[in-house]
């Protein structure tokens, strides 16, 4: 698993001829809080039955609030066939930091 910091994930986003996806990993009540444009939404815990709305070859990002559920999403897609999967180090919270300001943020 690749850990990548939040303006790494941002660049990517930028620049990649096909965009990652984003996967927030969040409950609903956060996920409703903020969240990256255009990103898929998927609990942590119906992750393992995503009835596949994740491809095994996607280019995944996966997003929580902290980058810690989000790093156990990435290495159990990994250990399960995902083959580009990346972790959003410090999460939506590093985020709404050094790259979206105005996101509004939650303990």
């Amino acid at each position: 698993m690749i850990e990548k910091n939040a303006q790494d994930v941002k660049d990517l986003i930028d620049s990649a001829k096909k965009k990652p996806l984003i996967l927030d990993v969040r409950e609903q009540w956060e996920y409703d809080i903020c969240h990256i444009k255009d990103s898929i939404h998927i609990p942590m815990g119906k992750i393992a039955s995503n009835n596949g709305s994740l491809e095994t070859s996607d280019n995944i990002v996966v997003v929580c609030h902290h980058g810690i559920r989000s790093r156990m999403v990435a290495k159990y897609l990994i250990a399960n066939g995902y083959e580009n999967v990346m972790n959003l180090t410090g999460g939506l919270d590093a985020w709404s930091t050094k790259i979206d300001p105005s996101m509004p943020k939650y303990v």
